[in-house]
Formats: C-alpha cells, structure tokens, sequence
C-alpha cells in the first residue's frame, strides 16, 4: 500500500509555522558561525527534498552550485582583508581569509534561500491570508496572489508554448524563431496574467473582502499541540538568542579567522539550532513511520 504525502509539520496552526520560519530564518541571516550555516542549509535540504519528494533537485543544483561558485570567487576580489595572502592580483592581495568569508557568505545565501522555499511549501497562500488579511488586507491580497501566480504562471508559460507548436508556429530550430516563440509567449502570458488578477480583484471585492466588521470562514483552529509546538520553538529560539548575546557562537574571519568555539556553551547553541533546523524534517519522518506502523497492523 502507497504511504499518502505527509504534510505533518504543515497541518500546524499558520501562527505557529509563521512563528517558526521568521524567527528561524532571521537568525540564520544574522549568523556568521559557519557550523551554524551548515546545519541551517543541512536542515533546510533534508525538508525540502523530503516534502518534495525529490522533485526539481536537478534544476536547483543547476542554480545553486554555480551561484555558490561566484559569491565565493567574488568576494576575495573586491575585498582585500585578512593577514594571509595567498598571491597578488592587479596588486591587491588575495587572502584566505577573503575566500573563507566568501564561501560562508555563499552558505549563509544558499541556507536562506532553502528556508524561504521551504516556508513557500509550507506556509501557503491561505494560509497566508488567514494571518493578515485583517491587519493588512491589500498587502496580503497581493502577496498571496504573487505566491499563488508563480507556479501558475509557469504551467500557463508552458501551455502557450504547447499551442504554438501545436499550430506550427516558430517550429524550427533557429535562433530567431527561439526569441519570436518566447515574445510571443511573454505577450501572451503578461495579458493573461493581468486579465487573471483583475478577475480576482472584483471578486475579493464582490465578497466584500476588506471590508470593516467583515467574517470569514476558517478552518485553522489554534490547538493545545499548536501551543507546544510555538512553545517549544520559543524556548529554543530564546538558547539561541541567548547565546549570541553571550558571545557563546561568536566568530570572526578578520583580520585572522578565529576557531569555531566548542565550550559547553556553544555546545548547547548547537544542539538547539540543530533541534529547530531538523524540526520540520524530524515532524515528517515521525509521521511517515508512524503510518507505517498502522499500516503494517492492518
């Protein structure tokens, strides 16, 4: 029997996978120890490729590998810090110190950008709304139909692509029937795009949506496992906060690269970004032997 797609850490209440994502990604871009944006981006790929199932890996090693080569390649050249250099360039010196600083910085991106695909996946559109549409109605409205439209817009791009060829037009392989058929399409699509959100503008404000003293149908019912879990996550980001203000974590690249700390302190620093980076990923793998096991007694 095929196990159902586990969305166990997305069934939580929008406040508390909110909760987790912002604090979670705020403190990833505020890191600067590379042990900790290791874990980060190891915790952020385990939960995406696991939720996706594999899915678009290819195209986003394609993007992402050559995009962690240039960052680290970049930052060496325009930055001369450090009390290492390896060799002169134009007679600036190249330092190791540069090029370690260039890859950390290329890490803390490539987590960031994982954790902002993994908080798209989860935290979706309505769920989106249900959080600020009664704060900031119009700002919401326009975040989740921008969230919304992207996949939509590449399913429309590839099926007016479809019907070009269908009809013959711009069959051939040549360069300048490449750039008509992509015109032709980015055309198609704008008017497509712009038709679609006027549509959903009149509807949202047929529906009244906005509107003062207004109500809405929800599903989203914040339970007692709801406030553990933001509990759970509260204390942890509060070790963690608590650790940099100790300057338990503290690292620096220059002008000599210091020596990831290892005291107790930091010991626990660790554990506890790790336990909230593996959060996601150890919610799902929980639920998915768990089916196993119902399953295995039927």
């Amino acid at each position: 029997m095929k196990l159902p797609e586990s969305d166990a850490f997305g069934a939580y209440h929008p406040v508390t996978l909110f909760f987790y994502f912002a604090g979670l990604i705020l403190i990833t871009i505020f890191t600067v120890n590379p042990l900790m944006l290791s874990i980060a981006l190891l915790g952020a790929v385990s939960y995406c490729v696991y939720i996706e199932k594999g899915r678009n890996l290819k195209d986003d090693l394609l993007f992402y590998i050559p995009m962690f080569i240039l960052v680290s390649v970049t930052n060496p050249l325009f930055s001369h810090n450090g009390v290492t250099p390896l060799f002169f360039m134009n007679g600036n010196p190249v330092t190791l110190e540069a090029i370690y600083y260039g890859v950390n910085i290329a890490l803390l991106l490539a987590a960031v950008a994982f954790w902002c695909r993994a908080y798209s996946k989860t935290v979706t559109e309505d769920k989106f709304l249900f959080l600020f549409s009664k704060t900031l109605p119009k700002t919401a409205l326009v975040i989740s139909m921008a969230i919304k439209f992207i996949p939509i817009l590449k399913r429309q791009a590839k099926r007016i692509s479809s019907a070009q060829k269908a009809m013959g037009l711009y069959s051939s392989k040549s360069y300048v029937d490449k750039l008509r058929s992509a015109v032709r399409v980015f055309s198609a699509l704008v008017t497509w795009s712009l038709e679609n959100a006027v549509d959903t503008a009149r509807s949202m404000r047929a529906r009244g949506y906005g509107l003062k003293g207004r109500k809405s149908f929800s599903l989203f019912k914040f339970s007692v496992r709801d406030g553990v879990m933001t509990a759970v996550c509260a204390v942890i980001f509060t070790v963690i906060l608590f650790g940099f203000r100790s300057g338990a974590v503290h690292f620096a690249f220059y002008p000599s690269m210091s020596r990831i700390p290892l005291t107790p302190g930091a010991v626990i620093v660790y554990v506890s970004y790790g336990a909230a980076a593996f959060l996601p990923f150890i919610s799902e793998i929980k639920e998915s032997l768990k089916w196993k096991y119902y399953i295995s007694k039927i």
